[in-house]
């Protein structure tokens, strides 16, 4: 018995040193920071330390020290890991361009996070090229693909149409789409349409970065292709087909265009409403038209299409939309299609519409500073698109100049940015990971990732899309209602956000997973799809979900396997990039 009680004494012992002195994890974005950016880590130790605890940045390659620092205090993420506590590491004043470690030292061992760069323009500099690389590679451009398109049936049809071009989007999904969720009303997400938008956006925002890297013109290119697609999706009868669908059949002529409902049963109501696609694809198209340049269509049929589409949902939107109703999709993508044309044109009936879709917006906004997504008093969220509405309200004030409008519409910014940073930092949140509330069984309730029982029925996944929506609504919108000369040009609350957001993405979350494939040190597996595509360098993953099971999306979770299901997180889609592009394109613009 005594030898038993000394053994177990001596388990205890060990148990107790392995607790106290198990190895910490540093969590950074294991690309790049921007120099006139906040920087910042998190370290996890499995109990709460103590006295002051120091870190050093290191230099990379001579390992000589760059900065000190100390650790803030402990913080718990109790709906995460309770078991674990959080420091973080703030060396935002570093600026001197570099390749770094972040160093500790605990137990009388030193340990060293992964490396990354500071420098200027440096996420933008790092990351651009691939991701113009990632979208010409997801190019529908096959033999087999351009085959099957050049004559694709529509559902419930014989008649055919030219739907040659446009992406694919997702790495597991050769289907192309302006958006793939129509019947949920409230969630539809932006997807062809987007991307080629940001690419303008992106390109117009640093030309001078792009050229110097000798980049400019492979965007241009990708933009103008994107373009030409949607071209082609315009009906002769000006609305715009909304998918090509692949029944995930290797056939490639299976593939129809269609409309979507839930577990890939497809209709013939293709048509797409504003929220639908039909509005980013008329702003796209009457932006990149103001470039004088031409793709397989002339700049001057670019615009004449975004004309025509927007003069058949002014009269049809509602006919196309799922119960009939227009929303806050309706009004954000409306406004992005109006402004762009009032841009375009001056012409003063695209001035009225935008005028019309921006007092919607802002009579949306909650008084708690969320918008309402529809007339009954349903919070916004979205798992891609949460930045939009702030994004367009952004876009439209580049060109509004009338005091009353321009006071409204940035109200309604402060708002929604007072509110993402609210609540954010209402709970102990050491990544900074943007929360949001939602609507769950007739309740509202904040959180940090989406329902999984929403209006979908079987959508969730990874959010890095909706992350990279609100940096990008951080800094334009910032930019207009908290300026700064330093942090990208805003304030130092919305920059710490916008780079949390990026950085998440970038490697600094609780799996320490870089989510931009052929970048820093943990990357998905690869995911391989038909017609020789799959995952790209530059692509980005879904990403990390709240917990499998939980039904209001409390919790976390990341899976790489999972029966076929591990998609949800590791699967590229193209809006991920879209989004990221645009939040780094515009940061390096500062």
């Amino acid at each position: 018995m005594k030898f038993f009680n000394r053994q177990l004494l001596l388990f205890g012992l060990i148990l107790f040193t392995v607790t106290v002195f198990a190895e910490p994890v540093i969590y950074v974005n294991q690309i790049a920071f921007d120099s006139n950016s906040p920087k910042t880590a998190v370290v996890q130790f499995d109990a709460k330390q103590t006295g002051k605890l120091t870190f050093s940045i290191t230099d990379a390659a001579t390992n000589k020290p760059a900065f000190k620092g100390v650790l803030t205090n402990p913080q718990v993420i109790a709906e995460w890991f309770p078991d674990k506590t959080y420091y973080k590491a703030d060396f935002s004043t570093l600026n001197k361009p570099g390749k770094y470690k972040l160093t500790i030292t605990s137990g009388g061992k030193t340990y060293n996070s992964y490396a990354f760069e500071i420098g200027e323009h440096a996420i933008a500099r790092q990351t651009i090229a691939s991701i113009i690389h990632y979208y010409n590679k997801q190019r529908a451009n096959t033999p087999q693909e351009l085959g099957a398109d050049a004559k694709m049936q529509l559902f419930g049809s014989t008649q055919t149409v030219d739907m040659r071009g446009g992406w694919c989007d997702a790495s597991g999904d050769v289907s192309k789409y302006f958006s793939h969720l129509a019947y949920a009303n409230y969630v539809s997400p932006q997807q062809t349409p987007l991307v080629t938008w940001s690419m303008v956006g992106a390109s117009e925002a640093i030309p001078q970065l792009l050229t110097k890297w000798n980049i400019k013109d492979s965007l241009d290119n990708e933009a103008l292709y994107g373009a030409d697609y949607m071209m082609r999706a315009l009906s002769k009868d000006d609305y715009f087909y909304m998918i090509v669908f692949s029944y995930f059949n290797k056939d490639p002529n299976a593939r129809r265009v269609v409309g979507l409902l839930a577990n890939s049963v497809t209709t013939n109501d293709y048509q797409c409403a504003f929220r639908e696609g039909g509005g980013m694809a008329i702003a796209a198209l009457a932006r990149i038209s103001r470039w004088k340049k031409n793709g397989a269509f002339t700049s001057e049929q670019y615009l004449d299409g975004a004309e025509r589409a927007f003069a058949h949902l002014l009269k049809n939107n509602t006919k196309y939309d799922d119960d009939g109703k227009e929303n806050i999709i309706d009004d954000y993508c409306a406004l992005m299609a109006a402004t762009e044309l009032w841009i375009t044109t001056d012409d003063s009936k695209y001035r009225d519409e935008a005028r019309k879709r921006a007092r919607n917006l802002s009579g949306r906004m909650s008084t708690a500073g969320y918008f309402y997504a529809n007339d009954a008093g349903r919070p916004y969220w979205h798992a891609s698109d949460a930045g939009l509405p702030v994004v367009a309200l952004s876009r439209y004030l580049d060109k509004e100049k009338d005091a009353a409008y321009r006071t409204s519409a940035l109200k309604t910014i402060k708002q929604a940015l007072d509110y993402n940073l609210a609540v954010t930092n209402k709970v102990s949140n050491p990544f900074g990971y943007a929360r949001q509330s939602f609507m769950f069984k007739g309740k509202i309730k904040d959180g940090f990732f989406i329902p999984h029982e929403n209006e979908t029925g079987w959508w969730w996944q990874g959010e890095n899309a909706r992350l990279g929506s609100l940096a990008t609504a951080a800094v334009v919108g910032g930019r207009l209602v908290y300026p700064a000369k330093s942090n990208w040009g805003i304030k130092a609350p919305l920059a710490v956000f916008a780079n949390n957001q990026l950085s998440w993405i970038m490697g600094s979350n609780p799996y320490n997973r870089c989510f931009v494939y052929g970048f820093g040190n943990n990357n998905v597996p690869y995911m391989h799809s038909s017609f020789g595509h799959g995952s790209e360098k530059g692509g980005i993953s879904n990403g990390i979900t709240g917990k499998d099971g939980m039904a209001d999306g409390s919790g976390i979770d990341f899976k790489t396997e999972a029966g076929g299901n591990e998609w949800r997180w590791t699967e590229q889609w193209i809006p991920h990039a879209a989004w990221f592009l645009q939040a780094v394109a515009v940061m390096a613009g500062s």
